[in-house]
């Protein structure tokens, strides 16, 4: 099992930037599917955005543009740039990741299509 440490989060004034971060513990697979997901108190977790191990990248449609998933395979980190931020973006963003890759289940945004978790860091975003 990987574990996953996110961090970055914060409290931000609408229309501010944010970098989450979600550090590995060890070697990740060379076939895998990761992604960030968000949740607030009483809804179902959110796809927010994939990327899988071919570089291909999938984005819920309420952030795309404005959010861009990336990773950095020396560092075992996998990033979540925000920008624009919009009062609907508060949540608990979680990383995940799961080993092997397939291309459809990558690009469901579905929380069902990953095993391994983080803890999640909190997103704040001011009106």
């Amino acid at each position: 099992q990987v574990q996953l440490v996110e961090s970055g989060g914060g409290s931000v004034q609408a229309g501010g930037s944010l970098r989450l971060s979600c550090q590995a513990s060890k070697y990740t697979a060379t076939s895998y599917c990761m992604g960030w997901f968000r949740q607030t108190p009483g809804k179902e977790r959110e796809g927010v955005a994939t990327l899988g191990s071919d570089g291909s990248t999938k984005y819920a449609d309420s952030v795309n543009g404005r959010f861009t998933i990336s990773r950095d395979n020396a560092k075992k980190t996998l990033y979540l740039q925000i920008t624009d931020l919009r009062p609907e973006d508060t949540g608990m963003y979680y990383c995940a990741y799961n080993r092997g890759y397939n291309r459809g289940a990558c690009s469901s945004l579905l929380a069902s299509a990953f095993r391994d978790w983080g803890q999640g860091t909190q997103v704040t975003v001011l009106t």
